[in-house]
């Protein structure tokens, strides 16, 4: 006798104007959205990882939008964005007079607003414990409750979440509680960062010229030195940085073919962006900038976050951005 399947998920439909994956020339992308196209149709919680820049929060609405529920909102909130005493309620919402300052008639917050579809909890790894906890009951019980509430409201939400840090070990330092990251941890998704896989970087390039090149009705394109070049690059910022490259490029090089001697000064040469100078320093102040630079680009690798890489370091985001300025990084 055939088995009935206690749950069929429906066939994907792609609707007009979602999201498609842009560039899947490299085998590790390829396997992520082969992970993500298999868990789409079912309501599984998902969790991202890989570095600032990455794509996480492109793939997250591409399995919203092969999803069944393509057609109900996909909500994204930024943990670590929001001052911890206002998380609470931005996540459940507020009742009447549940605090000063908020509207007379209450709010819902992003799991009501997100019913019936996706909603992406980006910077998971920034949530105080505090609210840990009741995002852990939310995710168990499936309902939530509003501040300065007495009731519950079942709710049905699909939950991923995105980090650009390492959960497990934040959870080994009692900073991010375990029951909570193994009901996140259903199925994980990993993004490596664009300089390991440098296949992507080429058709990434056409990809953003071409999609640029429509939007301000231009005709331009990278050489193949040039695409040699980028190929070679360090790009901590990941694929983010590349478009904003491409965007750079396309407005101020006057030039229809644009060489390698066009690029910033950070991407010429063999090394690229990030790589190591071979050359020996002669002087104090030679050497003392080259550590510097070694130091912020090791940050900016382990950490893919330029407050984090500054707090390693020990000095503030804002002595970071102009000490990479000052850089060329």
């Amino acid at each position: 006798m055939q088995k009935r399947l206690l749950f069929s998920p429906p066939q994907p439909e792609l609707l007009p104007g979602s999201p498609i994956p842009p560039v899947l020339a490299s085998q590790a992308m390829r396997q992520a959205y082969d992970l993500a196209r298999a868990v789409a149709p079912y309501p599984t919680t998902v969790l991202i990882s890989g570095e600032t820049g990455t794509g996480k929060e492109v793939l997250a609405s591409y399995i919203h939008y092969i999803s069944p529920r393509a057609r109900h909102p996909f909500i994204r909130i930024n943990c670590g964005a929001i001052p911890e005493n206002l998380l609470e309620s931005e996540l459940f919402g507020y009742e009447q007079g549940a605090f000063t300052g908020g509207r007379r008639e209450g709010a819902m917050g992003v799991f009501e607003a997100a019913h019936p579809g996706t909603l992406l909890l980006d910077e998971i790894s920034e949530l105080p414990l505090k609210a840990q906890v009741k995002l852990l009951r939310a995710l168990q019980e499936k309902e939530i409750r509003r501040v300065g509430g007495t009731w519950s409201k079942v709710i049905d939400v699909r939950v991923i979440a995105s980090t650009n840090q390492d959960l497990a070990e934040l959870v080994e330092r009692g900073l991010f509680r375990r029951d909570l990251f193994y009901r996140l941890d259903v199925v994980h998704i990993h993004l490596p960062p664009l300089r390991q896989r440098p296949e992507d970087i080429a058709p990434l390039l056409e990809h953003f010229c071409n999609q640029l090149n429509e939007a301000y009705g231009l005709q331009k394109r990278f050489s193949p030195a040039a695409v040699e070049l980028l190929q070679k690059a360090h790009w901590p910022g990941n694929v983010r940085q590349l478009r904003n490259l491409v965007e750079r490029m396309l407005i101020t090089c006057p030039k229809q073919l644009i060489e390698a001697d066009d690029l910033p000064a950070e991407f010429r040469g063999n090394a690229g962006a990030g790589a190591q100078d071979t050359s020996c320093p002669t002087t104090l102040q030679e050497i003392v900038h080259r550590a510097e630079k070694e130091a912020i680009l090791q940050a900016l690798q382990k950490y893919s976050d330029k407050r984090l890489a500054a707090r390693a370091l020990g000095i503030d985001p804002s002595t970071l951005s102009r000490k990479m300025r000052r850089l060329g990084i």
